[in-house]
C-alpha cells in the first residue's frame, strides 16, 4: 500500500516498523534509481505496480515488495517511464488473467521485454518524458479539482432550494409524502439464467445516481411475481441506499421490471407528492444530515427504512414541489454539462501520456519543442477558472 497508483512514488504516509535489534542486510532495504514493485496482493490494481526509488532512504521493504535494480547499460528513470507504459500494463494483465495469479514470480517478470536503444537515447527519452509529465500532472490535478467542483455545484444550490422550502412549509415525517417505504426483500432469491434483474447496492451509482444494470444477477420470474407490490419498483418511485454508501437516492424514470435487495430502500410518492421532489428531498444535505445522526452502526452504518420513514421534510403544496424540481432539474444539466467536460479533459490528458509512452518506446518520440503546443492547450483547458465561471452563469440564469 505504500506505491502511490497515480504517481508511481512512494507513499510514506502509512509506514510500520521493526525493530532496532533487527539487522536488515543491505539488499532488503531500498536504493536510489531502483524501482519497488507489488508481487503479491489482494487486489488486481496494485499487482505489479511500480514505484521509483528517488532517493536512500534506508528502509527495509516488505516480503510482498520487489526491487528491480537496472543495470549500468540502463537509465534508471528509462525503465522507470517504460514500467509505467501500455505495454507493461497489458504485460501485467495477461500475466495475472492467463496464470490466474496474483502473485507474478521474478521469473515471470523477466519475461517482459525491455526496447535498449543506446544511453543517449535512453537519456533523451527521459528528458522529455520528465518535462512533459510534470505538465500533464498539473493539468490533471486542475481538471481533477474542477470537476469536483463541478460536482460540488448542485450541492449548494439544493441546499438553498431546499431551504427556502424549509422557511415555507410545515415540517412533516417523509412518510408522509408517501405511499409506502419499505426496504427489498430480505431473502436472498435463487437466481436463474434469464428472468428479473435483481440489484444490489453495488448497482447503485453514486456519483450518478442511477441504477447500472449491466452486472445484475436474474431472479427467477416466479420470485418476481410473488413479491409484494410495494417491492416491485415502478415509474415514480424512489429508491435510497440505506446500508454502507447509504444516503444514496435514485429516481426511477421509467417503468422497468427488477427487484431489489433489502439494503435499499424504496419510497412510492403520493398523488399529491410530486416524485422528482421526493428524489431531490432525499439527496438534500438538510435530510442526508437527519440520516447520518440516526445512523446505526460502525463498520457498516445503516440508515433503515423506518429512519427513512422519520425524518423530516417541508410539506409544500404540489405546484410549489413542481416548480422546485424543473429549477433543481435544470441546475442538475448545468452541473453535469460542466461535469462532462472535466471528465473528456481528463481522458484526454490520459491519452496524451499514454501516446507519449508508446511513441517514446516504439522509436518516434519527436524532440521537446514538438509537445509543446498540445500541452498548452490542455493546461489552459484544464485551468482552475472554468468551473467558477461556470457557476456565476448558472447563479445568473437560474437564481
Amino acid at each position: 500500500m505504500n506505491i502511490d497508483l497515480s504517481s508511481h512514488l512512494l507513499d510514506f504516509s502509512d509506514l510500520k516498523y521493526i525493530s532496532d535489534e533487527v539487522v536488515v542486510p543491505d539488499g532488503k532495504k531500498v536504493r536510489k534509481g531502483s524501482l519497488m514493485v507489488c508481487t503479491a496482493s489482494g487486489s488486481k490494481s496494485h499487482l505489479g505496480r511500480i514505484a521509483f526509488i528517488d532517493d536512500d532512504y534506508d528502509y527495509a521493504f516488505g516480503g510482498f515488495m520487489g526491487m528491480l535494480t537496472p543495470s549500468n547499460e540502463l537509465v534508471p528513470k528509462y525503465l522507470f517511464h517504460l514500467m509505467t507504459s501500455e505495454a507493461y500494463e497489458d504485460f501485467i494483465a495477461a500475466l495475472a488473467d492467463g496464470m490466474n495469479i496474483n502473485n507474478p514470480k521474478f521469473d515471470d517478470l523477466r519475461q517482459f521485454r525491455v526496447p535498449f536503444p543506446p544511453l543517449p537515447e535512453q537519456q533523451r527519452i527521459v528528458d522529455i518524458l520528465d518535462e512533459a509529465f510534470p505538465a500533464v500532472s498539473i493539468a490533471r490535478e486542475n481538471a481533477e479539482k474542477n470537476l469536483r467542483d463541478a460536482r460540488a455545484l448542485f450541492k449548494g444550490d439544493l441546499r438553498s432550494v431546499v431551504a427556502e422550502a424549509w422557511e415555507a412549509g410545515e415540517l412533516v415525517a417523509l412518510s408522509s409524502l408517501a405511499t409506502d417505504i419499505t426496504d427489498g426483500d430480505h431473502m436472498p432469491p435463487p437466481k436463474a439464467p434469464t428472468g428479473v434483474p435483481f440489484i444490489t447496492i453495488r448497482n447503485v451509482m453514486k456519483d450518478t445516481g442511477e441504477i447500472d444494470f449491466s452486472e445484475t444477477f436474474m431472479a427467477p420470474r416466479e420470485y418476481y411475481e410473488g413479491l409484494k407490490g410495494n417491492k416491485k419498483p415502478r415509474k415514480g418511485d424512489v429508491l435510497y441506499a440505506v446500508t454502507g454508501s447509504f444516503g444514496i437516492p435514485v429516481l426511477v424514470e421509467r417503468d422497468v421490471e427488477f427487484c431489489f435487495q433489502r439494503h435499499i430502500a424504496l419510497a412510492r410518492p403520493k398523488p399529491e407528492t410530486d416524485s422528482a421532489w421526493l428524489y431531490y428531498l432525499q439527496m438534500s444535505p438538510q435530510v442526508f444530515d437527519q440520516a447520518d445522526e440516526r445512523a446505526t452502526g460502525t463498520a457498516q452504518r445503516t440508515a433503515s427504512p423506518g429512519v427513512l420513514r422519520s425524518l423530516a421534510v417541508p410539506a409544500v403544496p404540489l405546484p410549489q414541489q413542481r416548480a422546485a424540481a424543473a429549477r433543481l432539474e435544470i441546475l442538475t444539466q448545468e452541473s453535469q454539462r460542466l461535469a462532462a467536460i472535466y471528465e473528456r479533459k481528463l481522458a484526454a490528458l490520459d491519452e496524451l501520456k499514454k501516446s507519449l509512452l508508446h511513441q517514446a518506446f516504439a522509436g518516434k518520440l519527436q524532440d521537446k519543442g514538438s509537445h509543446h503546443g498540445q500541452l498548452g492547450s490542455l493546461r489552459a483547458a484544464a485551468g482552475p477558472s472554468r468551473v467558477e465561471r461556470g457557476r456565476s452563469e448558472m447563479v445568473l440564469r437560474h437564481r
